[in-house]
């Protein structure tokens, strides 16, 4: 069965993370997503590494790891808009496209007659997606966004990192670019919202992502927490702000994570721990106590969870309904019989490496699956193919673009 978004083709002039991100999101779900890129040079995490994909004798190549992250499910079409050919092409293919995702800075389409106003004169059906650092709009609407900025900038590292009386305190960042891929999820769903309305209004719309708005508003309960008492949180390490207790534990070898969410998985805790007094403290019987009383109570099972390995505690925690874990490095996670049997790991025909390692999409869907149709491709690898399919060109024009240095 055609993928949910299979009638939907999006044009992709994003780079990097964010706008990649959302639209291997819509090519896992069908769409044909056609990546214009740079000649010569391409996307710029095509030299992220290393790592670099190694081909099947081992050796590196020039694709890199980082790369192969985002761009699945996406056709390579090298094109060079600076050029005004460059730009009637990437003209022709927005009138036959219903989704343009760029992160270029404000306004620096406009100049090549790529901006919203103009594309969607000659489509007005088009749904145009704008991924920036701060949005079309503000005072900092000119400045260009990273993902590290925007962790500092919106507040998540004030809520990252030890607590300030604590040894190696000071602000951290989350280990992945956290705010680029939820801007990218933010966007996805954006994109599906605008494609939906258009079905009842005949009409596309511009969408407009700011990777600080996505960064604050992912701040969830902590926003809500500053907001109704007006003191803004600090770092906590693991632990939770609101819930105890939820953070890691030392054990007899290592380190495992309890996730107690209610007084009645807290109450199974103690009594797992043997100390079932616990639950029943006046200090600790309550989430709202436990909160209360966390610097007496977290000291008491650090030294119960010592006397475990984790091994041992997960098993004798899982069964008595307890939620935890281990913190498990990533060799580990790709072990795990969970992510095995969920089959989290892929492997695509990749025409360097071969058999090409990638991760699935969580996404599942009983009657319209994600499907994994094209490895991330080749610089420029589509570009005949998709100018001859999509605008007719024939063998002696796409030459012509070719010598000029258009594709």
């Amino acid at each position: 069965m055609a993928g949910s978004l299979s009638h939907i083709r999006v044009l992709d002039l994003s780079r990097v993370l964010a706008g990649p991100w959302a639209t291997q999101i819509l090519g896992d779900l069908g769409a044909e997503v056609i990546k214009i890129e740079r000649p010569d040079t391409g996307d710029d995490t095509r030299t992220w590494g290393p790592p670099y994909v190694k081909d099947p004798s081992g050796e590196a190549t020039t694709e890199s790891a980082y790369f192969m992250c985002t761009n699945r499910n996406k056709k390579s079409v090298a094109i060079d808009f600076t050029q005004p050919e460059g730009q009637a092409l990437l003209r022709q293919l927005a009138a036959r496209a219903d989704v343009i995702v760029e992160n270029f800075k404000v306004g620096g389409l406009k100049q090549y007659g790529l901006d919203y106003a103009s594309l969607s004169e000659l489509n007005p059906r088009l749904v145009y997606c704008s991924i920036t650092g701060f949005g079309q709009t503000g005072p900092y609407a000119p400045r260009a966004g990273y993902d590290f900025l925007i962790q500092g900038l919106g507040g998540l590292m004030s809520v990252t990192g030890r607590r300030d009386d604590e040894p190696g305190a000071g602000p951290i960042k989350a280990g992945v670019a956290l705010t680029d891929v939820m801007t990218g999820l933010y966007a996805s769903t954006a994109i599906l919202a605008a494609l939906a309305a258009r079905e009842s209004t005949g009409l596309g719309q511009q969408i407009d992502m700011s990777l600080l708005d996505v960064g604050i508003a992912c701040l969830a309960n902590q926003s809500m927490n500053y907001l109704h008492t007006g003191i803004a949180p600090r770092r906590m390490g693991n632990a939770h702000p609101n819930v105890v207790p939820y953070q890691d534990f030392p054990t007899a070898d290592g380190d495992m994570i309890l996730a107690v969410g209610n007084d009645s998985q807290f109450a199974r805790l103690c009594a797992a721990m043997e100390r079932p007094e616990l639950a029943v403290d006046a200090r600790y019987a309550t989430n709202a106590a436990r909160v209360a009383n966390r610097d007496t109570l977290i000291p008491t099972l650090r030294g119960l969870s010592t006397q475990r390995s984790t091994d041992d505690w997960i098993a004798r925690l899982e069964t008595a309904g307890v939620p935890c874990g281990p913190i498990n490095t990533l060799d580990r996670v790709f072990r795990d019989p969970q992510v095995i049997e969920r089959g989290i790991r892929i492997e695509m025909d990749h025409p360097l490496a071969g058999a090409l390692p990638l991760v699935a999409s969580p996404i599942r869907l009983s009657g319209t699956p994600v499907e994994y149709r094209h490895p991330p491709p080749l610089l420029g690898e589509h570009t005949r193919e998709v100018l001859t399919d999509i605008l007719q060109l024939d063998a002696g024009a796409l030459d012509h673009l070719s010598a000029q240095h258009v594709i």
